[in-house]
């Protein structure tokens, strides 16, 4: 009986200890959003040992003033008209946190072009010139 009290004990105090989160933030893999894809909107807490924890739809409810949340994604129509978009995440477990940021859309067309893997696979080296100095 005072093994299971012990263990009990020592359970107990091991959860009180456990880290939450203090504070969330947004950090975003690109400074502008693109129209008709799935833009992954990462959000991190800050545990109060001050390590990362990656934040996804199961800890924090994720809203915006135009497009759909899909899980992290944000997918804006294609003929969305307006130069930014105002995201907002709010922790699950506790309401009072919770962070907004205006995310831009960006504006400049898609068309670079890329090489093609036999562009790339069949691209001769750049010959290595010595220099007679170091």
């Amino acid at each position: 009986m005072k093994t299971i009290l012990l263990f009990a004990t020592l359970l107990i105090t091991s959860l009180a200890r456990a880290q939450k989160i203090d504070s969330i933030y947004f950090h975003l893999y690109t400074d502008s959003l693109k129209k008709g894809v799935h833009n992954y909107i990462n959000v991190d807490g800050k545990l109060s040992d001050g390590n990362w924890l990656p934040l996804t739809s199961k800890e924090i409810n994720l809203s915006c003033n135009a497009g759909k949340f899909e899980g992290n994604d944000l997918i804006i129509p294609a003929d969305f008209k307006e130069e930014n978009i105002t995201v907002k995440a709010v922790l699950k477990k506790n309401p009072s946190l919770s962070r907004e940021m205006t995310i831009w859309i960006k504006k400049n067309p898609d068309n670079e072009v890329l090489p093609t893997k036999d562009q790339i696979l069949n691209k001769k080296p750049r010959s290595k010139r010595r220099s007679g100095s170091f």
